[in-house]
């Protein structure tokens, strides 16, 4: 079994790996930091908004049970593409959204996708999703790492608070 990598930055890290976490065929997710120039910052760097970096989930998986194309789905209907420097109540450069290639074919899928739901007529503003190649990737520290099972509740409270679920349901599952 060959697995690959794919790199999001969907805004809170937290609810970004919650999201890949559930996919059949992702066999781990790290939160972290990428996209940036600081070396190794920490959270509370990456919280300063001045370090570059976007808090992001690198992905594992194994593409002979999900694709990567059932990846960017899973990105694309977690965050609100329009939002520039921000997702829901989270503000700053740091909760920017962004597809972090590995490889051409990636930033091809990438692309397409972006394209086709700019085309959907889903949103009436621009999508301002980035597309870059990945970085270096820091992962953030230990307790930031499965957040969402280590502190449910808070989880809980914050994913709800946030707008994201309603969010999520008030574009997806609406009939067009």
């Amino acid at each position: 079994m060959k697995l690959e990598k794919a790199t999001f930055a969907a805004g809170c890290f937290w609810c970004t790996q919650a999201t890949f976490d559930k996919l059949k065929g992702v066999k781990s997710t790290r939160a972290g930091y990428t996209g940036g120039q600081k070396k190794n910052p920490t959270y509370q760097e990456v919280c300063s908004g001045t370090t570059g970096h976007a808090e992001a989930v690198e992905v594992t998986y194994d593409p002979q049970e999900v694709s990567y194309e059932q990846l960017l789905h899973a990105f694309w209907r977690s965050i609100n593409p329009t939002q520039k420097n921000q997702q829901f109540y989270d503000e700053g450069p740091q909760y920017r959204t962004v597809i972090f290639y590995h490889n051409e074919d990636q930033k091809r899928l990438a692309e397409e996708s972006r394209d086709a739901l700019s085309r959907s007529g889903k949103f009436s503003e621009p999508i301002v999703t980035e597309i870059a190649p990945v970085t270096d990737f820091y992962p953030a520290e230990e307790y930031h790492q499965e957040y969402y099972k280590k502190n449910p509740t808070h989880y809980n409270f914050y994913n709800a608070a946030s707008g994201r679920a309603q969010y999520e349901k008030k574009i997806w599952d609406q009939k067009q």
